[in-house]
């Protein structure tokens, strides 16, 4: 059962309704729309004002899924009138970034309230780069990069060659990656409802592939992988690139790669996004994985 009550709608889903991206098709059924926010807002190295409206695109390809919008501004925040309605919606879509205006306290609080008590959250790429201070928020991303970041904001995570999860309290700066290239990413949890039908191995990129990932690593789940070779100027190891959290009784799918959008037109980032903010809104994933995974196109 979706999340939301107040704001939900009814509607038929028929197989001819979702023959789309992939050629994927949906059984026939009635389903609850399920209703997400995109937020965005001044950052920097990221353009958000193009990454958005591929977010929503993506997202509406399937009729499942009901998108809004809202961007932060520098003065909104400063005056405390930046208040999104967190509550009408099943998922928050994080497009936040480095340099993002630090949000009313009061809405913070109201986010923290609204993921403790249930609600949905993917955070896509640079949305682990922010609010290095906000304590709440960091719990909900489970690790990032940058803004400060360092042994003080938790240990490394990332997988040795024997497949363990390793917690690295070592110090250093938090957040690095090499110049954008192909990459495999590594299923790691293969029964997890996002990565359920996937290859154990697929192809993505050329992208930016982040390494030095640290923060609180609480409640978290590796469900996918990627080596981070030195010869890219990685840290020849396994890093972190889908990731699934819990904060409360809340879900936040956590996605590193498609940093603009070329890399997020890939079918390899549309599917799993499609999947995870499924996930994240509802507890389940009923897309299926395309036959031409992640070859498919995206138009």
């Amino acid at each position: 059962m979706v999340r939301l009550s107040g704001m939900k709608r009814r509607f038929f889903i028929g197989a001819a309704a979702l023959v789309g991206f992939g050629g994927v098709v949906l059984a026939e059924e009635e389903a609850e729309q399920i209703k997400v926010l995109i937020l965005d807002g001044p950052q920097g190295a990221h353009k958000y004002q193009e990454t958005t409206p591929v977010m929503k695109e993506i997202l509406e390809k399937l009729p499942i899924f009901k998108v809004a919008h809202s961007r932060s501004s520098k003065e909104a925040c400063a005056d405390g009138t930046y208040k999104p309605d967190f509550q009408s919606y099943d998922v928050i879509v994080m497009n936040e970034g480095y340099g993002a205006p630090e949000w009313p306290e009061t809405t913070k609080k109201a986010f923290e309230k609204y993921m403790a008590e249930g609600g949905g959250m993917v955070t896509y790429h640079a949305a682990n780069n922010c609010w290095p201070n906000w304590v709440e928020y960091n719990k909900m991303t489970g690790v990032g990069g940058w803004g400060g970041r360092n042994e003080k904001s938790g240990p490394y995570l990332y997988i040795n060659d024997k497949g363990e999860v390793v917690r690295d309290e070592s110090k250093g700066r938090g957040g690095s990656h090499g110049p954008q290239h192909e990459f495999d990413v590594v299923v790691r949890k293969k029964e997890h409802p996002v990565m359920k039908g996937l290859p154990e191995t697929f192809k993505h990129g050329p992208d930016e592939l982040y390494d030095k990932l640290r923060g609180p690593a609480e409640n978290i789940e590796i469900l996918a992988s990627a080596y981070s070779s030195k010869e890219k100027k990685g840290t020849g190891r396994h890093e972190p690139v889908l990731m699934a959290i819990s904060y409360g009784k809340g879900r936040i799918f956590h996605t590193v790669i498609g940093h603009h959008v070329k890399q997020m037109k890939e079918g390899s980032f549309v599917t799993t996004f499609q999947r995870g903010t499924e996930w994240a809104a509802t507890g389940k994933v009923t897309i299926p994985v395309p036959k031409d995974f992640p070859n498919q196109k995206f138009e």
